[in-house]
């Protein structure tokens, strides 16, 4: 991204604070612009004659890209996956701490990977149910990848962020 003294074009076409069109000025009454609103001047395109610039509160730029980039490296590589880990005797505090860590690695974008350690084989009716009862809970922030996977000595179910 390219912003206030790192323009090198000798004219602009300007867009104000508000998105007015200031039409072609030149690059230091651009930047004097700027300065006088206490905001940066940016570049959006660098492929037109005059390039076209606009007014953005100061930070408001960098945060915009560094925004537009961590989405696009989630689309890139698709939702990293998280593990949380519970047992079918899990306690309501626990299970509310777990369920509110879900729900925040789901908005932050990444898929949930929900694993019940099981100790006997007479757990898997529990673990299921909890798996189940988790998963509703959840629905609103993702939807299941796959239906509830008992196997062994453990059961799962992978959640994935509603986009």
């Amino acid at each position: 991204m390219i912003m206030n003294e790192q323009i090198r074009a000798s004219e602009v076409r300007l867009t104000g604070l508000d998105g007015e069109d200031l039409g072609v000025v030149s690059r230091a009454e651009a930047l004097e612009l700027a300065r006088m609103h206490k905001v940066d001047l940016v570049c959006t395109s660098l492929l037109s004659s005059p390039p076209p610039c606009r007014l953005i509160a100061r930070g408001a730029a960098k945060e915009r890209e560094s925004r537009q980039r961590k989405e696009e490296r989630v689309q890139e590589h698709g939702p990293r996956t998280k593990e949380i880990r519970l047992t079918p005797r899990i306690e309501d505090h626990d299970y509310e701490t777990k369920l509110r860590q879900a729900e925040k690695l789901l908005q932050g974008g990444h898929a949930v990977q929900l694993v019940v350690k099981l100790a006997g084989s007479k757990e898997g009716a529990s673990a299921k149910e909890l798996l189940e009862r988790l998963s509703k809970e959840l629905s609103t922030f993702g939807r299941k990848e796959t239906g509830i996977q008992v196997s062994g000595k453990q059961a799962a179910v992978r959640l994935l962020p509603i986009v």
